[in-house]
C-alpha cells in the first residue's frame, strides 16, 4: 500500500472517529443541561408551593385569632339554627292561594314573615363575615411582618412541607435549607447547609407582601445534585469508553502500518545493499578463480601469490559482512555470549588507530590520538570493543568530504572518578538534526546525496550502540552539515 493511501485512510478515519466522539460529547452536554433545567424547575416549583402554604397558614392563623375574639364579643347575638329551612316554601302558587280558605290565610302570612326575617338574618351574617374578612386582611397587611419568622415559618413545618412537595414532584434527594433575612443574613439553617457557591442555592421569597426590609427567603441546597444530574447520562459512559478504545486501536493500527511500511522499505534497501556488498567480493573471487585456470598465472609464483591474496582478502571481507549481520541478530535474540575482561582502553584504541592509519593516509589525511585518560581500565569484551572503535573510524572515512582530506581525532579523558569518556571526531559531511535521532537504528543509513561509493547495511552504528549498552555505558552524537561529526562514548571504569 502506498504511503499517500495510508494517509488518506488515516485522515478519513480520524475525522469519522473524532466526529462521532464530538457528537457523543455534545449529546451528553445537552442531556446534562436538560436534566439540570428539569431539576431546577422541580425545586423552584416546590419552593413556591412551600411559600404559598406558609402564607395560607398565616391567613388561617389570623382568621382563627379574629374568630376567637369575635366569639367572645358577640356570643349569643345570633342564633341561625332556630329556623327550619324545610318549613319555608318560597314558591307561592297564585292559583292555590286563591283556593285557600280564610282560616288558612293567617298561617300563610306567618310563613311569609318568617321568610323575610331569615333573609334579614342572612344579610346580617354576610355583612358580618365581610367585615371579619376585611379586618383579617388589614391585620395581615399591617401586623403579619411583626411576627417572628420562627413562628411564621417553623423549621419542622418548612422541612415537612418541602419534603412532601419534592416527593410529590418526583424528587427524593436529601436536601438542606436555611431561612435567610434580607437585612441580617441567615436566621436559622440545617446542620448540613453549606453551599459551595451561589449556583448551588435555590431561593424563594417568603411572604412577598412584607416590606422589603423585612423580607425573608427560603434557600435550599442538594448535596447529591451532581449524582442525580449525571444519573441520566451514565449509559453514555460505556459508549464514550468504547469510542476512546476504538480511537486508540485505530492510532495503534496506523502506527503499525507506517512501521510496516518503513520496515518494508528498509528491507528492500537492505537487500539491495547486501546484494551489492556480496556481489563485489564474489565477483573478485570469481575473477581470481578464472585467472588460476590460466597456465601463465600458475607458472608465475608472484602472480599466483597475488591472486591467492586477492581471494583471501575478498573471502575475509565477505565473511566479515556475514558475521556482522549474524552478530546483531544474535544480540537481538540475547543468545550471544560475551567475555568481559579487564582492558586498557588507551592501549586498545591505540592498536586500532595504528591499523587504521594506512586507510586514512590513503586519502591524504591523518589521525590525531590524544589518549589522556589517567585511569583507562574498563570491563569489556576486547573483540567487540575493538570493533566499536573500528566502526566509528570506518564511518568517519566513508562519510568524508571529497574536497578536504579526512582529519580524525580520538581522545580519552576521565570526566570523573568512575568513568572514561572516548571521543571520535571527524571533519566529514556531517548530518542533519533529524538524522541524529535515527542513526543508531538498525538498517538506517544517512542520505549522502551524490556520494555513491558509501557501502554498508546500515548496521554499523546499531552494532556500536548495542555493544556500548551491554558494556553499561552510553553513546551520543553531535554533528553539523559540512563541519563533521563527533561521537562521545561514556563507559564505567573497572572497579
Amino acid at each position: 500500500m502506498k504511503r499517500w493511501t495510508i494517509w488518506i485512510l488515516t485522515i478519513v478515519m480520524a475525522i469519522a472517529l473524532l466526529g462521532l466522539l464530538a457528537m457523543q460529547i455534545v449529546y451528553m452536554e445537552k442531556m446534562v443541561d436538560m436534566r439540570n433545567s428539569q431539576f431546577s424547575e422541580i425545586v423552584m416549583r416546590s419552593l413556591y408551593s412551600v411559600s404559598t402554604m406558609l402564607e395560607q397558614n398565616e391567613t388561617k392563623y389570623f382568621l382563627d385569632k379574629d374568630l376567637a375574639e369575635a366569639e367572645q364579643t358577640y356570643s349569643g347575638n345570633f342564633d341561625f339554627n332556630s329556623i327550619n329551612d324545610a318549613t319555608i316554601d318560597t314558591t307561592l302558587n297564585t292559583d292555590a292561594t286563591a283556593n285557600v280558605r280564610p282560616a288558612n290565610l293567617k298561617t300563610l302570612k306567618d310563613l311569609n314573615d318568617s321568610y323575610q326575617h331569615k333573609q334579614e338574618i342572612l344579610k346580617g351574617q354576610y355583612l358580618y363575615q365581610k367585615s371579619l374578612l376585611n379586618e383579617v386582611i388589614l391585620t395581615i397587611l399591617n401586623h403579619s411582618s411583626d411576627r417572628p419568622i420562627q413562628e411564621r415559618a417553623d423549621s419542622a413545618t418548612v422541612s415537612n412541607y418541602l419534603r412532601s412537595e419534592l416527593e410529590f414532584n418526583g424528587l427524593t434527594l436529601p436536601f438542606e435549607f436555611a431561612i435567610v433575612s434580607r437585612s441580617s443574613g441567615v436566621v436559622y439553617k440545617t446542620s448540613g447547609y453549606s453551599p459551595m457557591s451561589q449556583q448551588d442555592v435555590y431561593s424563594q421569597v417568603l411572604f412577598p407582601n412584607d416590606p422589603k426590609s423585612k423580607q425573608y427567603s427560603l434557600n435550599a441546597t442538594f448535596p447529591n445534585k451532581s449524582d442525580y444530574i449525571f444519573s441520566s447520562v451514565k449509559f453514555l459512559v460505556p459508549s464514550l469508553m468504547f469510542t476512546f478504545l476504538l480511537l486508540a486501536v485505530f492510532l495503534y493500527t496506523i502506527s503499525v502500518a507506517f512501521k510496516q511500511k518503513k520496515l518494508s522499505e528498509i528491507k528492500n534497501d537492505f537487500i539491495n545493499n547486501m546484494t551489492h556488498e556480496f556481489k563485489t567480493p564474489i565477483s573478485s573471487i570469481s575473477i581470481a578463480a578464472q585467472m588460476l585456470n590460466d597456465d601463465s598465472v600458475r607458472k608465475s609464483p608472484e602472480m599466483l601469490k597475488h591472486v591467492s591474496g586477492v581471494i583471501n582478502d575478498e573471502t575475509k571481507r565477505l565473511r566479515f559482512q556475514v558475521e556482522k549481520v549474524l552478530q546483531l541478530s544474535l544480540f537481538d535474540r540475547k543468545n550471544a555470549t560475551m567475555r568481559l575482561e579487564e582492558e586498557d582502553a588507551n592501549a586498545n584504541i591505540y592498536s586500532v588507530i595504528n591499523t587504521f592509519k594506512l586507510k586514512v593516509e590513503k586519502y591524504g589525511g591523518h589521525i590525531n590520538a590524544n589518549l589522556d585518560a589517567e585511569d583507562p581500565i574498563i570491563n569489556v569484551d576486547r573483540m567487540h570493543f575493538t570493533n566499536v572503535i573500528f566502526n566509528l573510524l570506518d564511518n568517519a572515512v566513508k562519510y568524508r568530504r571529497e574536497d578536504v582530506p579526512p582529519e580524525l581525532t580520538v581522545t580519552t579523558v576521565n570526566p570523573d572518578d568512575d568513568h572514561i569518556q572516548i571521543t571520535v571526531q571527524d571533519n566529514g559531511i556531517g548530518m542533519k538534526r533529524e538524522d541524529l535521532k535515527k542513526i543508531f537504528e538498525k538498517f538506517y543509513r544517512v542520505s549522502t546525496g551524490n556520494l555513491h561509493d558509501v557501502k554498508g547495511f546500515g548496521l554499523g552504528l546499531a552494532y556500536v550502540h548495542k555493544m556500548i549498552d551491554l558494556f553499561g555505558g552510553s553513546i551520543r552524537a553531535e554533528s553539523e552539515i559540512n563541519k563533521g561529526s563527533k561521537f562521545i562514548i561514556t563507559l564505567p571504569l573497572y572497579k
